[in-house]
């Protein structure tokens, strides 16, 4: 049964009605386009208590403390911070008792005509989920995708009008609430990249499952969050920063899955000459990874990332397949190096032909999106179990109509054969691992690193029973 829409006039009425919720907006960037939709709606006056945008960068900086970046989370949770305690300092002993105290604010840069694709904005609300309780908070970043203002300043009214809704009447079910960020919207006109929920409202919400949920949605097309779990926007973790980034499904992380990374690492510092420091370790799951079914499963995804958090590296959550559209992604966001780590298998799945039939340009068109810029593919190798022996990109061979293209890409570095360190391991597939945890074969503790190893046993992780 599909769900009822409800028009962005209805949402921002039904507020205005509600005789509880009553808050500050203060907007930056785009406008006023957010309190204008509860003007409209009539009855504004017992939402809004306070409306006010300062653009002017002095008045500012008096108002929220200075600030390097105007359109960034630094500066929204100013806003909120400042709009919300002058709220309750001001309002709570005449009306606390029954009134739902809410800030919201934005702080948007909209599209630059010498730089297309430049405009991007951060949303938030702190709001109380009962009368004097403590706040919680939903915040966002969003990419704005329309070339004309006027289009990207209605964008940030109608989400904005979503978000507060969502906030008072879909708090106790986030993921609806996701799904509510879209209504009268659609992903060309913006991109959702980050959503992070805090406070009692969303006790049991876990960060990590809403970035798959925008994924998995399609508000947008990667999320990303650290190793603690925490949401970030992805070009805080990679702009302007060298990338070394790991495709697989982690089931689970394996000793060969480290010596990969290792040997990958270690060869794209020394071949780039890039500081060591600088460079981002990124693990990336795609959807279909994730969804052997039509439905994620959120107790398997949940023990992919724990097991890749205890390793201290970023993850990546995309509907990117084919890892060439993935490269394009990545270059939004840096001009530096990218590296992708892979076993010999990938490398031969990647010189198919027969999946780029939906590309005009077929494998030459997937091969030089996927090395646009200075990208290299780090390939580890496989054992050849009929001839026990490792096969390696070196000694590989493509198909003949393609070799003359591997070699090419052998001679010039694109393709970097990796060594192995350890090929004891290199046999054992992760599907058997996975097995031999479920059935209680202790054996499997050795093929994994011993953090992997002590959280699977803490958390009774992938089926692991004492």
């Amino acid at each position: 049964m599909e769900k009822e829409s409800i028009s962005t006039h209805q949402k921002a009425a039904r507020v205005n009605h509600d005789p509880t919720t009553y808050g500050a907006f203060a907007e930056i960037g785009a406008a006023q386009e957010v309190v204008a939709w509860f003007f409209r709606s009539g009855r504004a006056s017992g939402t809004v208590a306070k409306s006010m945008s300062a653009y002017d960068m002095v008045v500012s900086d008096a108002i929220y403390g200075p600030s390097s970046r105007y359109v960034s989370r630094q500066r929204l949770e100013s806003m909120l911070n400042h709009e919300y305690s002058l709220l309750q300092e001001r309002l709570d002993p005449a009306r606390g008792a029954n009134t739902k105290f809410f800030a919201f604010a934005d702080t948007v840069a909209t599209n630059r005509r010498s730089q297309p694709g430049s405009g991007h904005g951060w949303l938030g609300i702190r709001f109380q989920n009962e009368p004097r309780t403590e706040a919680s908070e939903i915040l966002i970043h969003i990419r704005l995708l329309d070339p004309v203002t006027l289009r990207e300043q209605e964008v940030i009214g109608i989400l904005g009008v979503n978000l507060i809704y969502g906030a008072f009447y879909l708090n106790d079910q986030p993921e609806e609430l996701i799904g509510n960020l879209m209504d009268g919207l659609s992903r060309v006109r913006l991109e959702v990249d980050m959503i992070k929920f805090s406070g009692p409202a969303f006790e049991k919400v876990d960060n990590r499952l809403m970035s798959l949920q925008l994924v998995a949605q399609g508000l947008t097309d990667a999320a990303v969050f650290t190793a603690k779990g925490d949401a970030v926007e992805p070009a805080e973790i990679l702009f302007g920063r060298p990338v070394l980034l790991q495709r697989g499904s982690f089931r689970p992380v394996t000793n060969v899955t480290l010596d990969m990374l290792y040997c990958g690492g270690e060869r794209m510092v020394a071949d780039k000459k890039i500081d060591e420091k600088r460079l981002v370790v990124l693990m990336e799951m795609s959807l279909k990874n994730l969804m052997p079914s039509d439905k994620v499963d959120h107790e398997d995804f949940m023990a992919r990332v724990d097991i890749l958090g205890a390793l201290g590296h970023p993850v990546m959550i995309s509907n990117f397949s084919a890892s060439h559209r993935l490269t394009g992604y990545l270059r939004r966001y840096t001009k530096l190096p990218i590296g992708y780590v892979m076993g010999l298998g990938t490398l031969r799945s990647i010189f198919k032909e027969e999946y780029y039939a939906d590309l005009s340009g077929g494998i030459l068109e997937a091969l030089g999106l996927l090395l646009q810029g200075d990208t290299a593919l780090y390939v580890y190798p496989l054992w050849d179990a009929a001839a026990s022996t490792q096969v390696s990109a070196d000694s590989d061979e493509a198909a003949p109509n393609l070799l003359h293209l591997y070699r090419h890409l052998l001679d010039n570095k694109r393709i970097c054969s990796l060594p192995v360190f350890d090929p004891v391991d290199l046999p054992i597939m992760p599907a058997e691992i996975l097995q031999r945890i479920k059935s209680g074969d202790p054996s499997w503790e050795k093929f994994v690193p011993p953090p992997v190893a002590e959280r699977i046993r803490a958390d009774s992780l992938f089926g692991y029973s004492v």
